[in-house]
């Protein structure tokens, strides 16, 4: 590490972080200790620190339950925030973390959930894995206190009832994003008619509808929300659903949860039906296409230099491909899956829907949130619902998903056919031939 020379002063307490019977006043070291810490921490970097965090919480304890576990949900919370705070403060020293900082990333969270990025749940649950590693650097005895853990940082978070969160009751009065069953099925008829019904309409339009239809039909008949199934530009890990997640034969569909895990997702039949009909019409070239691809021509077209400039292309050779054809058709073409389209994107489309079909409450659109709302019939609990078509993924990859060349094909072989006949002593002592 580059801060292991650093603090080689104080490696004795380093020893001791993160364990959970450590005490940090039992060594305060001598003066001199003291002024070689002060004197050389301005060279932690808030990346360095994060690393033994994660490496300390993977292997301190590794009889002890979800160790492991916890390190790995942790990285990408961890390294969102420092990237974050790198971004907005140009801040990447350890001590020069202040509280005013923290107080800006909560307000960043309460933001984010008020756009409907993440839940109040999420918000506060990346909250406190950053105040954890920090209150882990202070056991150490490498901050004196932590920034996170103060009244003004902490008020800045999303109450627990804002945002979507999706423990709340969809479908109460006070969710003006949640609406009711009638006004649901009055979208996912809008959108299902002018799918199945346009005859004269053109490949592009018919794309368009199915493409529409299915995004309708899968928040309406799955418990699949958003930001799983779309693209969150602030959040590296949630890329959007792609057709590799899908398996039609199992009936579920791949997400990153809350939890940070993999999670299988059941797909109901009027969820599936559409998306089958969905993906005859878009073709996609290979299976990391995403689901719902991003329309937004700049980044597909970012997308695509970059990966030609990946494969060894220059950039004239980059540019006239771009004065033969559109990034879209490059894509293609060179078999380059697009970005999905963002979270952001999808509200914009079911705006645009709700606008088309003539349905508006209070001024309010229906949201993804609000489209899934309902899992099964008026008696059910949502969140029993959501819960019982939910579980681990555990397969590592789905049996029709596998490629071409590696499934297996019976193929009928006209060869002799050979019969063993054993004698009746043999038969008895229990011998065969299959070994």
């Amino acid at each position: 590490m580059v801060w292991g020379a650093v603090l080689v002063a104080s490696n004795a307490r380093w020893d001791g972080v993160g364990d959970a019977g450590s005490d940090s006043e039992s060594d305060t070291g001598t003066d001199t200790d003291t002024t070689t810490d002060t004197n050389t921490s301005t060279n932690v970097t808030i990346t360095d620190a994060i690393d033994t965090y994660l490496q300390r919480k993977a292997v301190g304890d590794p009889d002890g339950p979800g160790a492991g576990a916890y390190a790995a949900n942790a990285e990408s919370i961890l390294h969102r925030f420092a990237d974050w705070i790198d971004r907005e403060f140009d801040l990447t020293s350890l001590f020069a973390l202040e509280s005013t900082h923290a107080r800006a990333y909560a307000a960043d969270l309460r933001e984010q959930t008020d756009r409907g990025t993440y839940t109040a749940s999420s918000a506060h649950t990346y909250y406190a894995v950053v105040r954890a590693f920090l209150s882990w650097c202070v056991r150490g005895g490498i901050l004196e206190t932590n920034p996170a853990a103060t009244d003004p940082a902490e008020a800045a978070l999303p109450s627990a009832s804002a945002g979507t969160d999706e423990d709340q009751d969809a479908d109460t009065d006070t969710d003006t994003t949640a609406w009711n069953l009638e006004q649901r099925r009055r979208l996912e008829t809008y959108v299902r008619d002018r799918a199945l019904t346009a005859a004269d309409a053109t490949p592009a339009q018919r794309r368009t509808r199915l493409r529409e239809y299915a995004m309708v039909a899968l928040l309406a008949h799955s418990s699949v929300r958003g930001a799983e199934l779309f693209r969150v530009p602030e959040d590296d890990r949630r890329t959007g659903a792609t057709w590799d997640d899908v398996d039609f034969y199992t009936g579920t569909i791949r997400v990153l949860g809350k939890s940070q895990r993999l999670e299988d997702v059941s797909l109901l039949a009027p969820a599936r039906t559409p998306l089958r009909r969905y993906r005859v019409v878009l073709d996609p070239p290979s299976n990391d296409w995403p689901l719902f691809p991003t329309r937004h021509a700049p980044s597909i077209a970012r997308r695509v230099r970059e990966a030609l400039a990946d494969r060894g292309y220059d950039d004239a050779e980059i540019e006239a491909l771009f004065d033969e054809a559109t990034a879209t058709e490059l894509a293609r073409e060179h078999v380059i899956a697009p970005p999905a389209i963002t979270t952001e994107g999808a509200r914009s489309v079911l705006k645009r829907l709700c606008e088309d079909a003539g349905l508006e409450v209070g001024g309010e659109y229906l949201t993804p949130s609000g489209v899934r709302a309902e899992t099964g019939d008026d008696s059910d609990d949502t969140s029993t619902s959501r819960q019982r078509v939910r579980r681990e993924a555990t397969r590592s990859r789905p049996t029709l998903r596998t490629p071409n060349g590696e499934r297996s094909i019976a193929v009928p072989v006209d060869e002799p056919l050979e019969i063993n006949v054993l004698s009746h002593s043999t038969r008895s002592s229990g011998q065969n031939d299959s070994e």
